[in-house]
């Protein structure tokens, strides 16, 4: 039987006998590596940490232009706004001042109403009295006095109508 872990432990035992070497290696790849990522940005051009600053200062540019954005439309929609408002207290004011009308003219209106009543009475009254000086006079003469009575109603319409209309 061939014993594999004794050529395994002689190799580790020959690294592992000179540390300075395994720490120069390992110093020799860092520097190497270092030195190749230098050489590749210095030939490209490219820097990492410049591209993350235009990029943030991009970002800073975008924002600040939406803000103003923002703040465009902002005072865009307030002068609206205020426009809206401003026409809803014009509309408020002339549903006011219907409303005034309106109650003057229902005032105005039962007024009428109640002088019409009051002229209908009155014309009920005209009619009652004649109808009842019709009855009281005699037959015969009644044929000669209709003709005068009649005009005497119509004449005292006619002023009854005057004073209606001088009390209106």
């Amino acid at each position: 039987m061939i014993d594999i872990s004794s050529g395994n432990a002689s190799s580790i035992a020959r690294f592992g006998g000179h540390p300075i070497a395994i720490g120069a290696a390992a110093l020799f790849v860092v520097v190497l590596g270092a030195s190749s990522i230098a050489v590749w940005r210095a030939y490209t051009g490219a820097v990492p940490e410049t591209d993350r600053v235009v990029a943030t200062r991009q970002l800073q540019a975008r924002t600040a232009q939406a803000s103003e954005q923002l703040v465009e439309k902002t005072k865009g929609l307030e002068a609206t706004q205020q426009e809206s408002i401003d026409q809803l207290q014009l509309v408020q004011d002339q549903l006011m001042t219907v409303r005034r009308l309106l109650a003057f003219q229902q005032a105005e209106t039962k007024k009428l109403t109640e002088q019409v009543a009051t002229l209908a009475t009155a014309v009920d009254g005209l009619r009652q009295s004649f109808a009842s000086s019709q009855s009281s006079e005699p037959t015969a003469a009644s044929s000669s006095r209709q003709r005068s009575v009649k005009a005497k109603p119509r004449s005292s319409r006619s002023a009854n109508r005057n004073r209606a209309k001088s009390r209106g």
